[in-house]
């Protein structure tokens, strides 16, 4: 009978880790910023099918990078822990700690155990309050780890370098536009060089305390990306289309052409109105004019 491979387990759970973080270092980076009215995530993702952020509950938003099949069946089964919990008890028990902690326990679980591999993902969760000083934003990684943040956070791919960004230009109280702006231009910072993203490219989503409706959840679109952010790079596609006008111009010009028929048709005016004078009219007697006797 052979003996079986040994390994430590501190070794396992490095290689377990290593895993799991070379696996989230593949995907693009995701940053989350607190606001004046709330809390703004954003991230590069070309589909616009497969979503990043996503709303949780009334106040409550989930975010997420990695594996896409791994983080939507975490969001799946936090969307139905805060439904029923909701449903049995009150809407206001439902809190983005009780979520953080119930996800904790799940990565915790997976991490842990021999039998599987340890989920690729990273995730926010915020939820907002009445004021800015009660926004809460966790950020939980692969093994189960549950931080709580404050100001702004980034996970995923270049998150140090992402990070390091906004710790130098991240203010308090921003409005929704500069918070915009900020993040955008962090995920399109590098260690060697700065990008512009393409508004097409960019999913954006913020927790809105000013709005009306009990779900303070809410997507920016690309067409109001573009006037926020106002980059020529951002903006292509409206320059793109304030450039098809001016191919329609030489329409206008062919009504502008005939007019310019219409003097040939002068000449006949004139020669009836001198064709006038040679027919006189006829005096009451029906006889015509006498002409005067010449000098």
């Amino acid at each position: 009978m052979s003996t079986p491979f040994y390994v430590s387990p501190e070794q396992l759970m490095r290689d377990r880790a290593d895993f799991a973080r070379k696996g989230i270092s593949r995907g693009r980076a995701l940053v989350s910023l607190q606001y004046a009215d709330g809390i703004v995530f954003a991230s590069e993702n070309p589909s616009a099918a497969l979503h990043k952020v996503s709303e949780i509950y009334d106040r409550i938003a989930f975010a997420a990078v990695g594996r896409y099949n791994e983080f939507e069946n975490l969001r799946i089964a936090g969307v139905r822990l805060a439904d029923m919990r909701g449903y049995a008890y009150d809407r206001r028990d439902v809190t983005g700690r009780g979520l953080a902690n119930a996800y904790a326990q799940t990565l915790g679980t997976i991490f842990s155990s021999g039998g599987e591999k340890p989920y690729e993902v990273e995730l926010f969760v915020g939820e907002i309050g009445d004021t800015a000083e009660s926004d809460q934003l966790y950020r939980l990684t692969y093994d189960g780890q549950v931080v709580d943040e404050h100001g702004f956070a980034a996970i995923g791919g270049a998150a140090e370098s992402v990070g390091g960004y906004l710790k130098e230009r991240y203010t308090e109280g921003a409005s929704l536009e500069e918070a915009i702006k900020l993040a955008v231009a962090a995920l399109g910072h590098t260690d060697t060089d700065d990008r512009e993203i393409a508004a097409k490219d960019l999913e954006v989503a913020v927790l809105d305390r000013t709005r009306t409706q009990p779900r303070k959840f809410r997507r920016i679109r690309p067409a109001t990306l573009v006037e926020i952010l106002g980059s020529a790079t951002v903006g292509a596609a409206a320059q793109t289309d304030s450039s098809e006008p001016p191919a329609a111009e030489p329409a206008p010009e062919e009504p502008a052409e005939k007019p310019a028929e219409k003097p040939a048709e002068k000449p006949t005016e004139e020669k009836g109105a001198d064709d006038v004078p040679l027919a006189p009219p006829a005096d009451d007697d029906g006889e015509p004019p006498i002409a005067p006797p010449l000098d």
